[in-house]
């Protein structure tokens, strides 16, 4: 049963919203964040909005979780010189926030600091605050990054793209 709601969520949810929700002023602000935020830390921030899974995906079982991983390695967030590449995953239809973490952080902020950064954003999305919620989730990151990666004077090149993408 869970899957045919899934099924029908993505075919019909409010997945069609997604421009309105993240336009081009929002995108920018946010590629701002993340590359002002990433001068104070090693770590590298990606940010993914999908609007909806395929019919297929669905039907094979894919969820939020399992997609934000293989955005994850389609986005390359693995190939950073630290091992500190974070993705903000984004899934409209099902109203699913999951952050993807690489192994370097992953050994050292508990997935309850993530959990922490979803639910906020989570409660900033429902309220229709996108802007607000976006942005207060890349500051969030940034701010345990910087706590458990900290520059320290070391240069971090730009080693992904600061602009999200929308899938």
């Amino acid at each position: 049963m869970a899957r045919l709601q899934r099924l029908l969520t993505n075919l019909f949810g409010q997945w069609f919203a997604m421009r309105r929700s993240f336009p081009e002023s929002l995108l920018d602000e946010m590629t701002a964040a993340i590359a002002n935020g990433e001068r104070t830390h090693l770590g590298e921030v990606r940010f993914a909005v999908e609007s909806r899974l395929s019919p297929w995906a669905v039907l094979e079982g894919v969820d939020a979780a399992t997609r934000a991983r293989q955005i994850f390695a389609q986005l390359q967030v693995w190939d950073t010189e630290h091992n500190t590449g974070v993705l903000f995953y984004v899934l409209m239809a099902e109203k699913r926030i999951e952050i993807v973490a690489d192994r370097g952080i992953a050994n050292r902020v508990a997935q309850s600091e993530w959990d922490a950064v979803c639910a906020a954003m989570r409660n900033s999305y429902a309220a229709g605050r996108w802007c607000e919620g976006s942005l207060a989730g890349i500051a969030a990151a940034h701010a345990l990054l910087a706590q458990h990666f900290p520059s320290e004077g070391i240069d971090n090149p730009d080693e992904l793209p600061d602009r999200p993408v929308l899938l």
